[in-house]
């Protein structure tokens, strides 16, 4: 039951993401928002989620897994409530920041709840279910947002989010019966806290903003930051996050460096795809929304595969090898132009779920399995911080590019040509990302 309420968990967040793609347009249509603005609305999720991802990880070592993923819930559904009443721009992208912390609350919290649970033997297994529960969620975001957009329009993603929200809450309080927190309740690193949100606001904003005065500045404040954290963590008896986690095990810190850079090659592919299908070649959001699908429902299929396979084979091969497979996918996307007809596009999604199917599971696995049970909280954080950096690197990768071929208009079939030249570009840095993953991924050694 534990674990099927944290894969519910786990199938949420991506949900909402995947679906929102599918209504970027209409929402830039009603704010009249340019192609710049449009990217905040999944960028700053991210970012809200990656700035808070290792503090509530830390909390819910001290306080209870059960009571920090709870709370990540019922922030979720309040804002999923709420967004669709945003009268502006600016209070909807505020709201999408602190669903963004409800979201941290809960992928801090999931893995480390079912890696408490399931013995050694059994974890890949069982972290393959809850990564299904991940590609669930994108699986099912395209179809059903292409059809609530097309006949409800966008505010109905959020509101579809609420019931099942209520009822993840009633499974917690109803099935739930026990906590994982410390025997004795250490004291919470509030300062350390505080300036690991900071260094990551300013690291994030300053790369996706990097060709402006605020985003060059809040890389100069991150590069000032960033050693007054190292140093404070390595003095507090009890860091925010300890990074002595990351100097004697390599297969932790490689792993996570694997998950890094997997999320920056691929997490920007539904929102380029979902633009090129809807403007480029004319699909409505229904239309698009299936063809975005093929590639989840490879993740979906696979992933159980996968991750009983990493109980028997060493993860690092199984994981290497899907980052191989989204190299060859997101080559061939490079080559996507306006005549490129629909099959081939599917081909590449094909080969990228399958890839993202061997690398996820397994390469969580090889991270949790690195880490004493003490950590898995502070474990389960890092990785999906990780993640959360990446998809903001990968939306920041595709933001700027967005700045020099079209600039701040808002995207239409007179920018075609622009918008093909970026998403080539952006394709082409992805494939290559993963080549270097590829070498990092068999490089870690052997998990524990």
């Amino acid at each position: 039951m534990i674990l099927i309420i944290s894969t519910l968990g786990s199938f949420l967040t991506p949900f909402i993401g995947s679906m929102v793609n599918l209504a970027l347009p209409q929402i830039a249509a009603e704010f009249s928002a340019d192609a710049i603005q449009l990217g905040w609305v999944p960028t700053i999720f991210l970012l809200c989620s990656a700035m808070f991802l290792i503090p509530v990880g830390k909390l819910s070592d001290i306080y209870g897994r059960k009571k920090v993923f709870l709370i990540g819930i019922i922030i979720t559904g309040l804002t999923s409530f709420l967004i669709p009443f945003s009268p502006t721009f600016p209070v909807l992208i505020a709201l999408r920041g602190l669903q963004g912390i409800g979201s941290a609350c809960i992928f801090g919290t999931s893995v480390a709840i079912v890696s408490s649970v399931f013995p050694k033997e059994q974890r890949g297994k069982a972290l393959g279910i809850n990564v299904t529960g991940v590609y669930a969620g994108l699986s099912l975001g395209p179809v059903i947002g292409g059809l609530l957009t097309h006949y409800l329009g966008w505010r109905s993603l959020f509101f579809i989010l609420v019931p099942l929200c209520i009822f993840i809450i009633f499974a917690v309080t109803r099935w739930i019966t026990v906590d994982w927190a410390a025997a004795d309740v250490p004291s919470f690193d509030l300062v350390g806290a505080l300036l690991y949100a900071s260094v990551v606001f300013c690291g994030i904003f300053g790369i996706t903003s990097i060709t402006s005065k605020e985003g060059v500045v809040a890389l100069i404040l991150f590069f000032l930051l960033l050693p007054i954290f190292l140093s404070h963590e390595t003095k507090v008896h009890n860091p925010i996050f300890d990074i002595r986690i990351f100097k004697n095990n390599r297969v932790f810190t490689f792993s996570n460096i694997a998950a890094l850079i997997n999320y920056s090659a691929t997490f920007a592919i539904g929102y380029l795809l979902s633009l090129y299908l809807q403007i480029i070649k004319g699909l409505d959001p229904k239309s698009a929304g299936l063809v975005l699908v093929s590639q989840p429902l490879m993740q979906v299929l696979f992933s159980p595969w996968a991750g009983r396979l990493s109980d028997r084979i060493e993860p690092r091969y199984i994981a290497s090898a899907g980052m191989g497979l989204n190299a060859i996918g997101l080559f061939i996307l490079a080559g996507v132009s306006e005549e490129t007809t629909l099959p081939i596009i599917i081909l590449a999604l094909l080969f990228l779920g399958f890839g993202f199917a061997l690398f996820s599971s397994p390469n969580t696995n090889a991270v949790m399995g690195s880490v004493q049970k003490t950590d898995y909280g502070i474990a389960s954080g890092t990785i999906a911080t990780m993640r959360q950096f990446g998809m903001v690197l990968s939306m920041g990768i595709t933001l700027f590019l967005f700045t020099i071929f079209i600039g701040a208009v808002e995207i239409g079939a007179e920018q075609a040509s622009g918008f093909i030249i970026t998403q080539r570009y952006a394709f082409i840095i992805f494939a290559l990302l993963c080549i270097v993953g590829f070498v990092i991924s068999l490089a870690r050694g052997r998990k524990g």
